[in-house]
């Protein structure tokens, strides 16, 4: 059994009731008397027991005690747990204390002290307390606060309820404060705070977050050892609608030659304080119809000075442009706004410093740093360069580099990001001529300090074009659209000079795919490539291409990773277009459903291109190839075709010479041929030779227009003469430098892909004057259908005329 007796001189009360929310299966028995609640008032003594052996799992406690210290005199010292021998049940102690606004009360917390929470945090012991102010019939929650803190005294203006609530099984047995003495203070209340050591503290005003009383003053008063330095941070806050004065907090430093020191709520507070300092949150008379909420949490941090604080870095940003350069701790912006001791702060000035400090463009900063260890500091930095109208910047050339303002810092640069805009008729061409680039694939991963990650963006989509690193054989990527470049560096990142960038950038004009790469390969290296947006695969109707330029004397060997695109359409149809750049080169083509080609030699520059349809749900188009490089083997029938080839033409140059001296003698220069079929005697008298025509060839020739025979080299005089041979050429078309065209997904027609499947030739037309050659055979002879390369070879040699070619001669 329990037996409570409470003094009537006491003015206490206790109260047992059920817990909130519990089923009564436990009762409280007095004198045979089945009860669910009890209450002892002053001067009574009850003696009762529960029907259940844990009645901490129903029921509840409270022991409130009124304390006048109006009327009569105020109990100063230290305030007991009254009365003892309670049963083991959560209780909650309350001190009702009536006092004149004139005078206040101020509370003494003892060692460990206090440490506020915001609403609906716990404390770990689960012992709290709880602080309000009465004044006249108002109550303002000053807080709520746990055990072991740095709140050592609280000053309040009027009466003040004083709460502890302590779990069941706490062996706690006294309360932890005393009624000091009273004073006035003209203010809410003032809320004293000592920091020994490296600390942090949150502190909250009255009533947070419901809101700060109305035109009220509050202050804390900062206890910080004179060798020790203290910031202060607002991590979260709100402002109520005012009608007279103005919302804002003061400051009062020692030794401040502006004491008080104002701030608005949106300024970045005062950092780097040495010693004790005080800090006041002044409300507003508000808006009646619409007063809004004045609320401030913020934290401050002591810690000790650092030896390099008054070493100063300048940071010149005055001639960069669209620029922001954001110095923080590692993890933002992620971090979570409550920090631990000690922490990493920059400061600008002396006195305004911050876990994280953005520099703008377009001005000098001379910058500090109060922190122990600088590797936790990062830079992270984004700059914008547009275009608008090709014709202002098609020709400029912009750096991508990163400036030597922050090269310069002690701080790893984390981060550089650009980002470039256009109009949709404008592209972007990414170079790198000295380092080129190289694609970070799983078969050849980046190796240094830092990479380039590469995405393209409209309003609808994203393209992320890859992740590339310097040292490969990538010379430019053309793209589409608005392009991001991150930079980011590995390691110790980018802190000198040492490592050195070349990637530039321009607007060109519009081109046809989303993308297009140029490589110049290595003669040595092997090259893997893989489609953008890797691993989740190419956006539906995108189109890339690859140009990959081959060395001299060398073969380029091309392959796939896989056997198939693998990916299934739903609308249209996906290729793969491989072609030389060669005139009459063959293109090869395969759809979605084929097998890709087997590793294949390439004798010239290619190109690669692969374009997407829209896919099925679930499967996409992601394919990776592959470039080596060989020596090229050769022919000994190309040997003899060669050496054939400079005869034939070292006969055409002795020829031209003897055109060239006849044309100087006659007005209608001619070109005489040797025919042994030509009757050349003449009629008339005999024997004016001592020997006979018919046996004296010396000067006998078919007459033939020089032009049909040297068209070629005539037309480099004049460019007058069309050539009358009539031969067969071979032509596909000339070639550009576009890669090429897949057919268009609205109608594209089976296309032939078998080797062995011959295409009519074009018709020779004007364009192509300057590329046929003489491809005429002798009788009897077959044509040579090709070599083994399967390029065609003709007879080059120049035709004598045969018997019946005789129309048109001339003695």
């Amino acid at each position: 059994s329990f037996t409570i007796s409470l003094h009537k001189a006491d003015n206490t009360t206790v109260t047992i009731k059920l817990r909130p929310g519990v089923s009564p299966r436990c009762s409280i028995l007095i004198k045979n008397a089945i009860k669910t609640e009890l209450k002892v008032k002053p001067g009574e003594n009850v003696t009762f027991v529960f029907t259940c052996s844990t009645p901490e799992k129903f029921y509840i406690m409270e022991i409130q005690k009124n304390i006048d210290c109006v009327s009569g005199p105020c109990p100063f010292g230290d305030v007991h747990l009254y009365p003892l021998g309670l049963p083991r049940l959560n209780r909650t102690y309350i001190w009702d204390v009536k006092a004149s606004t004139k005078a206040g009360l101020e509370l003494k917390f003892s060692t460990p002290w206090l440490r506020q929470i915001e609403p609906g945090e716990t404390c770990p012991d689960s012992i709290s307390y709880n602080i309000n102010s009465c004044i006249d019939k108002a109550t303002v929650n000053i807080g709520t606060f746990c055990r072991n803190g740095s709140v050592s005294r609280v000053k309040l203006l009027g009466g003040v309820v004083m709460s502890l609530h302590l779990p069941w099984h706490s062996p706690l047995t006294t309360s932890g404060f005393n009624i000091a003495n009273r004073a006035s203070i003209k203010r809410l209340c003032i809320i004293e705070s000592i920091l020994k050591g490296e600390s942090s503290i949150t502190l909250m005003s009255p009533n947070y977050p419901l809101g700060f009383p109305e035109d009220e003053l509050m202050t804390w008063q900062f206890v910080i050892p004179s060798n020790m330095r203290a910031s202060v941070f607002f991590h979260n806050y709100s402002l109520s609608n005012c009608e007279r004065k103005e919302e804002r907090v003061e400051y009062y430093i020692p030794g401040s030659p502006s004491n008080p020191e104002v701030f608005q709520l949106s300024d970045s507070q005062p950092a780097n304080i040495a010693g004790t300092f005080n800090l006041s949150l002044q409300g507003c008379d508000q808006d009646a119809q619409n007063p809004g909420i004045l609320r401030l949490l913020f934290q401050v941090i002591v810690q000790h000075p650092q030896v390099d604080e008054n070493v100063t870095h300048l940071v010149d940003l005055s001639k960069e442009k669209n620029m922001t350069v954001t110095i923080h701790l590692e993890g933002w912006p992620s971090l979570n706004p409550l920090m631990s001791e000690p922490v990493c702060l920059i400061c600008k000035d002396p006195r305004t410093c911050d876990r994280v400090l953005t520099l703008a463009s377009g001005a000098v900063y001379r910058i500090s740093f109060l922190c122990k260890d600088l590797s936790r500091l990062r830079i992270t930095a984004e700059k914008g360069i547009g275009c608008m109208d090709i014709r202002w910047c098609q020709r400029k050339t912009y750096s991508l580099s990163v400036p030597k303002a922050i090269t310069q810092l002690p701080i790893r640069l984390y981060k550089f990001i650009w980002k470039l805009l256009a109009t949709d008729m404008i592209n972007v061409e990414i170079t790198s001529p000295s380092l080129k680039l190289q694609q970070h694939v799983p078969e050849q991963r980046c190796n240094s300090s830092y990479s380039y990650s590469i995405v393209s963006s409209t309003p609808e989509t994203e393209l992320n074009v890859g992740v590339f690193c310097p040292g490969g054989s990538i010379e430019k990527i053309q793209m589409r659209n608005n392009i991001t470049i991150s930079l980011k560096t590995f390691g110790k990142g980018l802190i000198n000079e040492s490592i050195p960038q070349d990637l530039k950038m321009s607007f060109v004009p519009h081109i046809k795919d989303e993308c297009t790469f140029t490589l110049s390969p290595n003669p040595k290296a092997k090259v893997y490539l893989q489609t953008p947006n890797w691993p989740y695969g190419l956006p539906p109707y995108v189109s890339i291409s690859w140009f990959i330029v081959v060395p001299g004397k060398q073969t380029a060997r091309l392959g796939f990773s896989k056997d198939r695109m693998g990916v299934a359409c739903e609308t249209g149809r996906a290729y793969l277009n491989v072609k030389e750049e060669l005139l009459g080169a063959e293109e090869t083509v395969r759809r979605e459903d084929e097998l890709l080609p087997q590793p294949r030699n390439m004798h010239h520059n290619f190109w690669v291109n692969i374009s997407n349809c829209k896919p099925v749900d679930k499967t996409q188009l992601t394919l990776q190839f592959w470039v080596t490089f060989a020596d090229k083997q050769i022919d000994l029938g190309i040997i003899l075709a060669v050496v054939a080839g400079v005869g034939v033409l070292t006969a055409i140059g002795l020829t031209v010479c003897c055109v060239k001296k006849k044309k100087k003698k006659t007005q209608n220069p001619m070109v005489g041929v040797y025919n042994a079929n030509v009757n050349t005697q003449m009629p008339g008298k005999k024997g004016f030779f001592g020997k006979e025509r018919q046996n004296n060839e010396s000067h006998v020739y078919a007459v033939i227009d020089d032009a049909v025979v040297y068209g070629h080299l005539l037309k480099e005089s004049n460019g007058s003469v069309a050539p009358e041979v009539d031969v067969y050429r071979p032509f596909d078309g000339p070639v550009g430098s576009l890669p090429p065209s897949p057919p268009p997904f609205s109608f594209r027609k089976d296309i032939k892909r078998s080797s062995n499947t011959e295409e009519e030739p074009p018709t020779l037309t004007d364009t192509d004057q300057d590329t046929y050659t003489f491809a005429h055979q002798k009788s009897g002879q077959s044509e040579d259908k090709g070599d083994a390369n399967g390029k065609d070879k003709g007879d080059t040699s120049v035709p004598l005329l045969e018997n019946k070619e005789q129309d048109g001669l001339m003695e």
